[in-house]
């Protein structure tokens, strides 16, 4: 079943983590619609899901900059190898934001939220998962413990 948007548990559960230390990578997997699906009342020029999620990125990369965050990664999906049959994604993106708190607060900003009408559009399908540094890639490996 495709997700566009985090259900009201999934959200509420995002939003009751908010306290979590340090920064995060949200992972997003990314599937295009062949043509956006903008809703019947809301003026925009026909275009491709890719499309329409560019106008989206346009707006949403620079409120992840204002919230402290970058963008770390943006790559095609060549294949899917360990999937459900069928799973497969156009683009993933790794984006690090200073905290929980700082990605939530963006995501509510009104100018943020009026853009997404892009990605909702744009997108066929998509997962965003929120992960926690374990080990810095610039860093040492940490020690195996016995």
């Amino acid at each position: 079943m495709p997700s566009i948007d985090p259900t009201p548990e999934r959200f509420a559960a995002l939003f009751g983590a908010r306290d979590v230390p340090g920064t995060i990578v949200m992972i997003n997997l990314l599937r295009f619609r062949q043509r956006a699906a903008y809703p019947p009342d809301f003026d925009a020029r026909p275009c491709s899901g890719g499309d329409a999620y560019q106008r989206y990125a346009e707006v949403a990369l620079q409120k992840v900059y204002a919230a402290g965050g970058r963008a770390l990664w943006l790559g095609n999906v060549a294949m899917s190898v360990i999937a459900p049959e069928g799973e497969e994604w156009n683009e993933a993106v790794l984006v690090e934001y200073p905290s929980l708190k700082a990605f939530l607060d963006m995501i509510g900003d009104p100018e943020y939220r009026a853009v997404t009408v892009h990605r909702t559009a744009a997108l066929a399908d998509s997962r965003l998962i929120c992960t926690t540094t374990v080990m810095n890639a610039f860093a040492p490996p940490r020690k195996q413990v016995e």
